[in-house]
């Protein structure tokens, strides 16, 4: 479906789930304002993230990612992480539900469950985190319930079938400036989210790009609106009808750019199944980016995101999984 913008919609108004469904079939993306979020606690973050990302190479790798072992947390340095098959032009943060040792995912040694790494001397960093995960946690659950009504479904379909106890993945990312001189350089190269549901808040540098069948289209910063963008499960769910899209970033606008991707996907051990039967799927492979059918996929949230992340970070799976 052609678009030439990204549509904003209040989520608290009584029209938003009919606006939800009609972004989710055109574009896969649309903004939410009206969500309850305090983006005074944002602005918490935002200034705890930039003091973290001043810090020094081996201030900050002093919680690298392998110290995180199977949980998947912690920092890893520019370069390191893969989309597309070349390195992303970024410095990050991984984070995920606070689990403790004792909780059953964790003793079962299940991949992407356990507890966060976070640095040392800098002061309520950890609470921040944490209460901006349940803020965020709050609010995937009310948009799933508006794209559940847009489905004509019950609101809870989703949190009975797959978010009860959603797998939540959370990530602060530094993008570095990039010259013109390294205009072949992506800080992300092109990429669709695995996933149900991406909520993002960015800082004001922009950068976010959108791809429409006419070329792509920017996705710029609103102040008190966060971006959202629908996942591949969600595309195989529903047979095609809503888009996981593709997008990217470059960040030239000449100084660092913060970004906040968080991730509301099914319980990792849920079995992903089309809502109506998939004989009607729209195969899309040779126009997505990585040339695969989500709809070929057979198993649990977790077989998909495991086979996704071993090509994204291939070393530490190696050396961690």
């Amino acid at each position: 479906m052609e678009f030439e913008s990204v549509p904003v919609i209040d989520i608290g108004a009584s029209g938003a789930a009919a606006g939800v469904g009609e972004a989710c079939r055109d574009s896969g993306f649309f903004y939410v304002v009206g969500h309850g979020v305090d983006f005074a606690l944002l602005e918490r973050l935002e200034g705890l993230s930039r003091e973290f990302f001043a810090r020094t190479s081996g201030e900050k790798l002093a919680m690298r990612m392998e110290l995180g072992g199977r949980a998947w947390r912690g920092y890893f340095p520019v370069g390191d992480e893969l989309t597309s098959g070349s390195p992303d032009q970024k410095e990050g943060i991984y984070f995920g539900a606070e689990l403790d040792a004792k909780h059953p995912k964790v003793v079962a040694g299940t991949p992407l469950h356990g507890a966060n790494l976070f640095p040392e001397g800098v002061p309520g960093f950890r609470e921040t985190v944490l209460e901006y995960i349940d803020a965020l946690t709050g609010l995937g659950h009310r948009i799933m319930e508006a794209v559940a009504l847009s489905l004509g479904l019950e609101a809870e379909y989703f949190s009975r079938r797959y978010t009860r106890d959603p797998l939540i993945l959370f990530r602060i990312f530094n993008y570095p400036a990039l010259a013109e001189a390294e205009a072949p350089l992506w800080s992300v190269g092109e990429h669709t989210d695995y996933g149900l549901l991406t909520i993002l808040a960015q800082d004001d540098c922009g950068g976010l790009q959108v791809k429409s069948p006419s070329g792509w289209i920017d996705a710029p910063p609103i102040p008190g609106a966060f971006v959202c963008n629908i996942g591949d499960m969600l595309d195989r769910m529903t047979g095609g009808r809503y888009r996981s899209t593709p997008h990217r970033v470059r960040n030239v606008s000449g100084r660092d750019r913060l970004s906040f991707p968080f991730f509301f996907d099914p319980n990792w051990d849920a079995e992903v199944h089309p809502i109506e039967p998939a004989k009607n799927a729209v195969d899309d492979r040779d126009a997505r980016w990585d040339r695969t059918s989500v709809h070929d996929f057979h198993g649990t949230y977790g077989d998909y995101l495991i086979n996704k992340i071993s090509k994204v970070f291939p070393e530490l799976r190696r050396d961690v999984l």
